[in-house]
């Protein structure tokens, strides 16, 4: 049996957790919206029309900041058809998922929603067919004091506190020719530049979120966060990344190192905007907002036929049924996010419900967990403190795709207020079980309070509607931990976490 040694060095901190790093995303595509967090007619339903499962199901998952509403479809959206009296609001053609939208739900019941999940609002404003008008006035919608006009039309609608939206992105994903809108790289990083100038007039403290490249197979891929970057460095804070992945020609080898790949996306990210930082003599360091990844089984989509003629309310779109290799992978790239937490400071897993989404459910029905929802439910709650970056000294095996990969991949939070720690690791071997020793003596772990895996016999096992609780956590064997060194068994294509105190 292979054998892994993790060291953990106290001093070999990444960054102080910022909880940011838990989001999620909330777009108006699919049955995300409508059938999924909004069912009026449902039992759970509350006066909104919220499903409370729904609610319940994300408090469980831990998803802190909800990025809303699109995406895509952000691209062609008119945010003050989402406000005011419901009955008066029109319905429209998006163009950008084929779809009809009825704008039931809008700014006013998604920041109630907010407040029921306990999530902070991350909103996206419209660059593909509108601009700087159209941003600062829903700047001021969301956010006036009353006495203005629009923060007053807020208030007659029946809010009278501003929502105090603190993250804005500045379009969605205008690099890419599906975008409504889209542009070159120069045209967009002035109209960014231009809006984030003029939203930091009226708020100095808002936090903006540029584009980045909506994938690191983009032919434009890191040219374009120089150039979107060299136009709007001085009034903007973050850059964003966009990343999905998926097994493809049953390659599972390479397809559980996807974060290897993560990896070199924020790498080349990260190096490019210190390029800039440096070519202008900037004093401030841009950060990263991993604001879309997941697994998305896109090739497959493509080549359905979701997308017709009709024009449809909330038709049943990108709803992939996840297996335990997914989940394996997703916990694996949660892992890489925290290793690079020191500039990946925000994240959105997208999306939250029914599309592409941990959470499933049925009309007048069930909801249920799939099982990506487990490593994401579980690194949420455990993860505090500080993240801290171990030395693996594990095995290595041979992918197509990404070459020699390390068999294991780990990585450790520790919270020195309450003297509790966290590791959370994946096996990436499709048939050993790994052993591994952890030397916790650092960080002053005495106890086990909790260890647990996601792990089948069958890694394409999957939760459905027929069968909800076919995959969930359980018992990580041959967990002990003594003089600060725990020991435990990691299972063939596995995910797993163990907290201490």
């Amino acid at each position: 049996m292979t054998r892994t040694h993790i060291t953990v060095d106290r001093t070999n901190v990444v960054a102080p957790l910022n909880r940011r790093i838990f989001g999620s995303f909330v777009e108006h595509l699919g049955r995300c919206v409508y059938d999924g967090i909004f069912e009026p007619g449902h039992p759970t339903a509350n006066a909104d029309g919220f499903r409370l499962d729904v609610v319940e199901l994300v408090k469980e998952l831990g998803s802190t900041t909800i990025r809303y509403p699109g995406g895509n479809f952000v691209s062609g959206y008119k945010w003050e058809d989402g406000v005011g009296p419901r009955e008066t609001r029109p319905v429209r053609r998006d163009l950008a998922w084929h779809s009809l939208e009825t704008n039931q739900v809008g700014l006013e019941e998604f920041g109630r929603w907010c407040e029921l999940t306990g999530s902070e609002l991350m909103m996206a404003v419209n660059l593909g067919t509108r601009g700087i008008e159209n941003a600062l006035d829903l700047l001021e919608y969301a956010n006036g004091e009353p006495g203005t006009a629009l923060a007053d039309q807020r208030v007659a609608n029946g809010r009278a506190e501003p929502y105090d939206i603190r993250m804005w992105c500045l379009g969605n994903e205008m690099d890419g020719p599906w975008q409504i809108g889209h542009m070159s790289a120069e045209d967009y990083g002035k109209i960014a530049a231009r809006t984030a100038s003029a939203m930091k007039t009226a708020d100095k403290n808002l936090e903006l979120v540029v584009c980045g490249s909506s994938g690191s197979a983009m032919p434009t891929f890191g040219e374009w966060e120089r150039v979107v970057l060299e136009a709007s460095y001085d009034n903007v804070d973050y850059i964003s990344c966009h990343a999905y992945y998926q097994e493809r020609g049953g390659d599972l080898g390479s397809y559980l190192a996807s974060s290897v790949e993560m990896t070199y996306f924020i790498d080349t990210v990260v190096a490019t905007a210190d390029h800039v930082k440096h070519k202008l003599r900037s004093q401030k360091t841009i950060q990263l907002s991993f604001d879309e990844w997941n697994i998305w089984y896109l090739d497959e989509h493509q080549a359905s036929e979701e997308v017709n003629d009709e024009w449809r309310v909330a038709p049943r779109q990108l709803e992939d049924v996840y297996s335990v290799a997914d989940a394996v992978v997703l916990g694996n790239l949660l892992i890489t996010l925290l290793q690079n937490h020191d500039r990946v400071t925000s994240a959105s897993l997208a999306q939250l419900v029914n599309v592409i989404a941990p959470i499933m459910t049925e009309p007048g029905g069930d909801s249920w967990r799939q099982t990506t929802f487990f490593p994401f439910s579980v690194t949420s709650r455990l993860a505090r403190g500080e993240v801290l970056r171990p030395r693996i000294d594990t095995g290595r095996y041979d992918t197509a795709l990404h070459g020699s990969v390390a068999l294991v991949d780990a990585v450790v939070t520790a919270d020195s207020e309450t003297g509790t720690s966290a590791v959370f690791l994946v096996n990436r071997s499709q048939t050993e079980s790994i052993d591994v020793v952890v030397d916790l003596s650092d960080v002053g772990a005495g106890r086990i309070v909790e260890a647990v895996t996601l792990h089948d016999d069958d890694p394409y096992a999957k939760n459905t509607l027929a069968d909800q609780t076919r995959v969930g956590l359980s018992p990580l064997a041959g967990a002990e931990l003594a003089d600060g060194i725990l020991t435990v068994t990691l299972p063939p294509v596995s995910w797993s976490a163990v907290a201490c105190a």
